[in-house]
């Protein structure tokens, strides 16, 4: 399957999300903090043009990267991931997938990473929609750190330039973005 070229694909999901998933008005953050927008990527990655154009853009990213596995935070990595699973496959360049849960499940395997297998010294790449300060991506690394997982890298639909890549530097983790927020004319 021949997909298009990324600035194809990236004018595209630009468009989708300056128009369907960018909201103006007052909204308080998950970091606590009030803003003048809300990017809600999860309306773009729920859809199927939106799930296509982001696993798209994202494998074209980490096409020469020797990675054994792309995950994130739970919720906004969800169908990121499982779209890129499901674009790899069909390119026959199958990329295992995995999700972070923010505390390990109670029952069943007790797990807080959901996916494949990990195992230490893999090397992996996470995933979110959206990012603000960092925190969801910093608290998946933490729980991949405890089993020995190094985190190459994060990739972010949008960085609202509020501190994520100064925060995810702190901790080792270079922060990469397929927009920043500056080129929907906002901040």
């Amino acid at each position: 399957m021949e997909t298009e070229n990324r600035p194809e694909l990236k004018k595209k999901l630009f468009d989708l999300l300056n128009n369907q998933a960018l909201k103006r008005g007052k909204f308080v953050l998950s970091s606590g903090k009030e803003s003048n927008y809300y990017l809600d990527g999860r309306i773009i990655t729920l859809t199927p043009q939106g799930a296509y154009l982001v696993a798209g853009i994202i494998l074209e990213i980490i096409r020469d990267r020797k990675l054994n596995a792309v995950g994130g935070p739970t919720l906004g990595a969800d169908p990121i991931v499982g779209a890129l699973a499901a674009l790899s496959y069909i390119q026959n360049k199958p990329i295992p997938t995995f999700i972070v849960r923010q505390a390990a499940k109670m029952h069943g395997m007790g797990r807080q990473i959901e996916g494949p297998a990990l195992k230490k010294g893999d090397r992996v790449m996470l995933v979110d929609d959206v990012a603000t300060t960092g925190k969801a991506i910093l608290e998946a690394k933490q729980a991949l750190d405890k089993i020995g997982v190094e985190v190459a890298s994060a990739l972010v639909i949008v960085d609202r330039l509020e501190g994520a890549a100064e925060n995810l530097a702190a901790a080792g983790i270079k922060l990469e973005s397929i927009f920043k927020i500056t080129e929907f004319g906002l901040y």
